[in-house]
């Protein structure tokens, strides 16, 4: 098989990369930067675009079964001006777009697009077990993974499946939430952010990676798909999971007006409940290897 990644080098795209390199598989990277040279027998390439321009030449998809788009600007790397937030709906939007028209222009166009989206689709849902069905809401991020997915639509129209796996909060020692609340509880100073009741729906990198081949591998997937763990768990009782597993407690709970000072419009996101689960994916029959945080946890300190 033959699959071109954008966004390859992210914490997803990087393990994606190795995964279906390690089966055999041949690997497109694209990247903005000159390519480098094809080294003689490796499954991985590398093509030029540049998104930001719409653009890309159709040859760098030519042969390709699958394009899976997990590119995007962090929402958690910088304070929330004006400008970054345009950065995380450009760096998205546009990166969808120009591989949806670049597809739908094409003969011979690959047979799925596996267009990156989040769970922040949805906004708060306060209690409520929420599964693809559910309304999105109204702030900056579930407005930006609206239009996200929007850009898809060429790709759509053209009759290529497209999927939209929705990530919860990947847990890795390595990047994304946990990256950051791990050296902060080693060194005691972890606890809970705001009350602590609100739930977070989160995903092993390792599921995470097993949900993507799998979303590539089952025609009858397209549409949106949570890729969240089956068993949301509280904030509260996350961080004092964490502690358990560095042995260290939990005692600070940071509140949210505090929150709020230190990461501007991004501390939403922390404070947020969301309550999402994997309907699609169970019902396609995908099993988690880590459903619950535990054994995701255990799994992230493991790499």
């Amino acid at each position: 098989m033959r699959v071109v990644i954008a966004g390859s080098s992210g914490l997803i795209g990087s393990a994606l990369t190795a995964s279906l390199v390690a089966d055999g598989h041949d690997v497109v990277r694209l990247v903005r930067r000159p390519p480098a040279a094809a080294t003689p027998g490796s499954h991985v390439t590398e093509a030029r675009w540049d998104p930001a321009a719409v653009h890309l030449s159709a040859s760098a998809l030519d042969g390709a079964d699958a394009v899976v788009n997990l590119a995007g600007a962090g929402v958690g790397d910088h304070r929330w001006t004006p400008a970054y937030k345009q950065r995380v709906r450009d760096s998205r939007v546009l990166t969808t777009a120009t591989l949806a028209t670049t597809m739908a222009d094409m003969p011979n166009p690959p047979r799925v697009f596996v267009a990156g989206s989040a769970i922040g689709y949805y906004g708060e849902t306060g209690e409520s077990a929420t599964d693809e069905s559910g309304a999105p809401g109204g702030d900056f991020l579930a407005r930006v993974c609206q239009e996200w997915e929007a850009a898809a639509d060429p790709a759509r129209k053209a009759g290529i499946r497209v999927a939209h796996p929705r990530f919860g909060l990947v847990v890795s020692a390595e990047g994304g939430a946990l990256g950051r609340l791990l050296p902060l509880a080693r060194l005691g100073l972890g606890g809970k952010l705001g009350t602590g009741r609100q739930y977070w729906s989160y995903v092993s990198r390792t599921d995470a990676i097993r949900a993507l081949r799998h979303i590539v591998d089952t025609g009858t997937l397209g549409g949106p798909v949570n890729v969240t763990a089956p068993n949301p768990e509280r904030n509260s009782e996350i961080t004092a999971e964490i502690g358990r597993a560095v042995r260290r407690p939990m005692l600070l709970a940071v509140p949210g007006p505090a929150l709020r000072v230190a990461l501007g419009g991004f501390a939403e996101g922390v404070l947020m409940s969301q309550r999402i689960v994997p309907a699609r994916l169970l019902a396609s029959g995908f099993e988690f290897r880590h459903p619950g945080f535990p054994e995701a946890l255990a799994a992230a300190l493991g790499e």
